[in-house]
């Protein structure tokens, strides 16, 4: 590690990925942020699922002063955070097969829904069957990974595939195997991951041009305010009425 304190290496480190997405990403970017706008103005819902920390990618937009109103998250009991104990529970259900099954069954996921699934290294078998139910179900599909983990690592899904695979539109985080950007000879193990900060700036720029795509058509992007400005309440309780039935978080 060159000179620097930990936390200046830290954030260049942090700059460098987000500079990188925003070049090499930029037409996949446009192309998701497209799709969702799509899906809002056909009459789709949206949703976003992350298991572990890639969860918070997805919690990041949803019920978000600012963000799209109809993004909903699609939970799995026992993967959505590390409030589960023990929480290494969550990284064993990722790699149970039939259990991406089971939740869209029992969601309200249906044909012409958009579906975000973000996952690091896109190699357990939950977002990998995730992605490919939700298509079998006419779902467009954006998948958040790490491409870097299809050639470095092996698939711990039965098909041998990764999550990238199985998707309409690939959006690739550029995180490095391992997810710690900083090394230090006097620590045995590289440390600070970045994951969370490329993956959330991701998903809000992919949420910034739906909107911006819904109002060029001239739709009003159904987009919530904060509960503490004045009138924000009255402000979503307005959107909220008007897009109650693509609106799960509420029920």
């Amino acid at each position: 590690m060159s000179d620097g304190t930990p936390a200046d290496l830290f954030f260049d480190a942090a700059i460098g990925l987000l500079q990188r997405v925003r070049e090499e990403e930029a037409e996949a970017i446009t192309a998701a942020g497209t799709l969702l706008a799509d899906t809002v103005a056909t009459g789709g819902r949206l949703f976003a699922f992350g298991a572990g920390h890639s969860s918070l990618a997805a919690q990041d937009v949803v019920y978000r002063a600012g963000g799209l109103a109809l993004m909903n998250l699609l939970a799995v009991p026992g993967v959505v955070g590390v409030d589960v104990t023990p929480a290494t529970l969550g990284s064993a259900l990722e790699r149970v097969d039939g259990l991406a099954s089971a939740v869209l069954d029992t969601s309200p996921v249906r044909a012409g829904d958009a579906l975000v699934i973000i996952s690091l290294s896109g190699r357990n078998a939950l977002p990998v069957e995730m992605a490919v139910n939700a298509r079998a179900l006419g779902v467009r599909v954006i998948g958040l990974t790490s491409v870097a983990y299809a050639s470095e690592t092996k698939s711990r899904h039965t098909s041998g595939t990764f999550l990238k695979d199985h998707c309409d539109i690939v959006l690739d985080s550029k995180i490095a195997v391992g997810d710690a950007e900083l090394t230090l000879d006097t620590i045995p193990a590289p440390f600070a991951p970045a994951s969370t900060v490329v993956t959330t700036a991701m998903m809000q720029a992919v949420v910034a041009t739906a909107a911006a795509t819904l109002a060029d058509r001239g739709i009003e992007p159904p987009l919530l305010r904060s509960g503490n400005v004045d009138g924000g309440h009255e402000w979503n309780g307005r959107v909220m009425r008007e897009y109650g039935d693509r609106i799960f978080y509420r029920h």
